[in-house]
């Protein structure tokens, strides 16, 4: 299925230019319907036409993060005849890379003079196509739940993102923690594919380079939680947080935010009641829900007991 879309890409490209060729020596030339143009792989040189996109929907341009899905996953996306892209999105795949046992879709997204026309849609169905028996996940805003919806995927749970400058108060957990070491990467690829269910460790890996800060969690020598925060804009977005219990988690939360002058903004599973209320309690507001959807499974692998933010909500 991969190798099909690679290919019905190629062959919408290869037939383009046939036309392109005809038009040439016309007189008139019409415009490609958006039905006809194909859906091609995004690499890092897309990176400021998605930026691009981002802002015409009113985003963020979010490069940074941009950047980082374009390495650890696969982008794909429809370019505009007039310059840029008319749609784009980016699927992360975790687990082996032959079988995936599980693949993340996010920043879907269609340029406003394309709306509401099917483009994403389109593009969304061919990615499901894809991806096969590969079971899918994604987080969805209001707006666009009915699309995911009409596609065949299910509401299996609901994240809430909260942002705020984190001020400290309070009873504060007595849980060790520090800056991460490249010694302890073994530890805390254990550690997250026990909570995630499955191997991201083309995602960890990069942590370290992505995020500003990258700290674990220890109890008695051994690692018990971690978490990165990484820039987006004038915040420092906190993912991913993995810890065996709430107490871990807030202790990771508060050496973030003391070692960064910039406000936190993360996205958390609604059924950590305790730790969405501590960290409301300290100055984080909340902004928006989003609704955890997925295709091909009922519930995500691992154990969310343990999971308590994405790296981002694009990534899962």
């Amino acid at each position: 299925m991969r190798r099909q879309l690679a290919k019905s890409s190629y062959v919408s490209a290869e037939r383009g230019g046939r036309q392109g060729s005809l038009s040439d020596s016309l007189t008139c030339v019409s415009t490609p319907s958006l039905a006809s143009l194909p859906i091609r792989r995004l690499t890092l040189r897309d990176l400021a036409a998605c930026a691009d996109l981002s802002e015409d929907r009113g985003w963020p341009r979010e490069e940074h993060k941009w950047g980082f899905l374009l390495t650890a996953g696969k982008g794909y996306g429809i370019d505009d005849p007039d310059g840029g892209l008319v749609s784009a999105c980016v699927v992360t795949e975790y687990g082996p890379q032959e079988h995936p046992a599980l693949a993340a879709i996010g920043m879907v997204l269609v340029a406003e003079r394309h709306a509401r026309q099917g483009v994403g849609r389109r593009l969304m169905r061919q990615v499901v196509s894809a991806m096969g028996a590969t079971p899918l996940t994604l987080h969805a805003t209001p707006y666009g739940r009915p699309l995911y919806e009409e596609l065949g995927f299910k509401v299996i749970g609901r994240a809430e993102m909260v942002s705020g400058r984190f001020t400290p108060g309070g009873p504060e957990p007595k849980v060790a923690t520090r800056a991460a070491t490249a010694e302890d990467l073994s530890a805390i690829l254990r550690l997250d594919e026990q909570a995630f269910g499955t191997d991201r460790t083309h995602i960890i890996t990069r942590l370290p380079a992505f995020a500003d800060q990258l700290r674990v969690a220890e109890e008695r020598g051994r690692i018990v939680g971690y978490a990165a925060a990484w820039p987006n804009m004038e915040t420092h977005v906190v993912g991913p947080l993995i810890a065996r219990d709430t107490s871990v988690a807030q202790a990771l939360i508060a050496s973030l935010a003391a070692h960064t002058d910039r406000p936190l903004r993360t996205d958390i599973d609604v059924r950590h009641e305790e730790l969405l209320t501590w960290v409301k309690e300290r100055g984080l507001a909340p902004v928006a829900f989003n609704s955890v959807m997925a295709y091909g499974i009922t519930e995500l692998p691992g154990d969310w007991s343990r999971r308590f933010a994405p790296v981002t909500v694009a990534a899962g």
